[in-house]
């Protein structure tokens, strides 16, 4: 994935609108909107610098989606991560029947 596409993840995966995520950056809504178009490019650094700090993310993830960590340290994508954070508004019963189900799958995929 690319900067609009993980920009993208990023914005829905925060629950921002747009215009607040200008806001917070600093820039105008129209400059967000084209970075997430179809042909755009990847803004200037000080531009993509600002969207970062605004997200609070990474420049690096913004652009390659990967985040950066400590060595040994796991990172997950915005949709492992809307899992993780659902599965934290769970009651512990749930998340154990959650995990025995994840469990199964993981032994016995489909192919």
């Amino acid at each position: 994935m690319g900067f609009k596409e993980n920009l993208r993840d990023e914005i829905s995966y925060q629950g921002l609108l747009i215009k607040e995520l200008a806001a917070k950056a600093g820039l105008n809504a129209g400059s967000i909107s084209n970075y997430l178009k179809e042909n755009s490019s990847i803004p200037s650094a000080d531009i993509a610098v600002k969207i970062a700090d605004a997200l609070n993310v990474s420049v690096e993830y913004l652009v390659t989606g990967k985040k950066t960590t400590a060595k040994n340290e796991k990172t997950y994508s915005p949709d492992v991560r809307k899992m993780a954070d659902k599965l934290e508004s769970m009651s512990t019963r749930d998340r154990t029947i959650v995990g025995s189900l994840i469990d199964s799958i993981c032994k016995n995929p489909d192919d």
